[in-house]
């Protein structure tokens, strides 16, 4: 009989990109996933996954720290967003199997830096999808405002906010996890048609904004600095997590070579343009001493500029929309983050089981879905986001990292798409990253630092003793 594997061997070993395409093909138990989705399909849930989180959650925690540089902040943000998207189009047009970035550093870094992904990913999506809730329930509570109704606090609210638990928060997890148990390509569907509705709704908020555009609003620019302009890019970053879901349907795509580098470039894109232009209009129609997180500010702008409480609760009901595609793809992300993780053992199989009738992991839908549920309805909206935007940072630094690792171990490899200006593109946004990350507050890195001990554990305890590469 031979020994078990020292713990540093085991972290260092890599999973050969030959057997994990084979294991996606083969699925667990023989049940591999269906492969339903073109190019618009991924395109969609990136954009779904993605868009509205920033300008319709997070805009007016974001305003009191820039200032009218705001719209600067989500430039930086967005920049690096944009070079962590060129490195992550390179890695699954390489690697295209559902496991993201997890799955790119199990080929390029070896196991025990995969878990330390993995992590940071259940960090990412889920905590995101709860972030998301609660920013909803502010949008109910405006579209109620309209009939005279409004949600009484201990049931809009987190204990840590003055109420008991987020209601409407809770309720919309459930719906989204409801959705995505009939298959992908129906829920695909669903989400296309919200992504389409909440693209007319920002397009319609810029026309209405700048109709009462105020150039002297942003005068001063950057009344807090460079400081609080970096700090409210680090917070809006949370604003672009989601565009990397395209990646987690990589064995739900018809031809994820081909079609997944083009969702996510096209999908980052349209999401930068599209949240600086609102920005802008946001505050030039505003001024920005005006804007608070308690508030669904963008709401309150249409509010005032057109007098109409009729059109706000159009608005609100859109944004409703908008923020449930949101919750729905990310939710989406975070099933398929965790099928992978059960394929190689790290974590229990039932996340990994698809059901042979509907294709999808049903058992992992419901898990992640209720203990999502209960998030939202318990933590407050700040510290999600913060929380949302180190786990996504630290995931995003390693894909980086690890398109300049599988350059140097595997040129050959088959790439459909390639980096520009390697390797300048991955170092600096590595750089970004790290750049974004320190800006984020110390009690957010006590938390990710516990998050990470947590992690090591359930590693030690389970992952390493049922590791399939073993």
């Amino acid at each position: 009989m031979s020994s078990a594997p020292s713990l540093s061997h085991q972290l260092l070993r890599r999973k050969p990109v030959d057997q994990l395409r084979a294991e996606a093909e083969q699925g667990v138990d023989g049940q591999p996933l269906r492969r339903t989705l073109g190019v618009w399909h991924l395109t969609m849930i990136s954009v779904g996954a993605t868009l509205g989180t920033g300008i319709l959650v997070v805009l007016g925690t974001a305003v009191p720290l820039a200032g009218p540089a705001v719209w600067i902040s989500f430039v930086l943000a967005g920049v690096a967003a944009l070079l962590s998207a060129l490195s992550y189009a390179e890695m699954a047009g390489a690697v295209p199997t559902s496991g993201s970035s997890y799955s790119y550093t199990y080929v390029t870094m070896g196991e025990g830096i995969a878990w330390i992904c993995g992590w940071c990913l259940v960090l990412e999506y889920a905590v995101s999808v709860a972030a998301v809730a609660v920013g909803a329930s502010e949008y109910v509570d405006e579209t109620l405002r309209v009939f005279g109704l409004h949600l009484p606090t201990a049931l809009s609210a987190p204990p840590g906010d003055g109420g008991f638990l987020n209601l409407p928060a809770a309720a919309l997890v459930l719906i989204a996890m409801l959705v995505l148990l009939p298959g992908a390509k129906e829920s695909a569907w669903v989400n296309t048609l919200m992504v389409l509705v909440k693209i007319a709704l920002l397009v319609f908020f810029v026309v209405v904004a700048f109709s009462a555009f105020r150039a002297g609003n942003f005068e001063p620019l950057a009344p807090m600095g460079a400081a609080g302009v970096s700090a409210a890019a680090s917070r809006l970053f949370f604003s672009y997590i989601g565009f990397d879901a395209a990646s987690t349907a990589g064995e739900e795509a018809k031809d994820p070579r081909r079609d997944l580098p083009r969702a996510i470039i096209g999908s980052i894109a349209l999401i930068t343009a599209l949240y600086i232009l609102v920005a802008v209009a946001a505050i030039g129609a505003r001024s920005w001493t005006s804007f608070s997180a308690d508030e669904a500010s963008l709401v309150r702008i249409v509010v005032d500029v057109t007098g109409q409480p009729v059109v706000a609760l159009v608005f609100s009901i859109g944004a409703v929309v908008a923020i449930a595609s949101v919750v729905l793809t990310v939710l989406y992300g975070q099933t398929r983050i965790l099928l992978t993780m059960a394929r190689d053992g790290l974590v229990p199989k039932v996340f990994g089981r698809v059901s042979p009738r509907t294709g999808t992991p049903i058992a992992n839908t419901l898990i992640v879905g209720i203990v999502v549920t209960i998030v939202s309805a318990v933590v407050p909206l700040g510290e999600l986001a913060d929380a949302t935007s180190i786990g996504t940072l630290v995931a995003f630094a390693l894909v980086n990292v690890s398109v300049i690792v599988l350059r140097r171990t595997q040129p050959d490899l088959e790439r459909s798409y390639r980096v520009p200006f390697f390797p300048v593109v991955p170092v600096l946004g590595v750089l970004f990253c790290l750049f974004l990350a320190v800006s984020l507050g110390a009690g957010t890195w006590i938390a990710f630092g516990i998050w990470m001990v947590a992690g090591a554990v359930l590693y030690v305890a389970y992952g390493r003793r049922h590791s399939t590469l073993a």
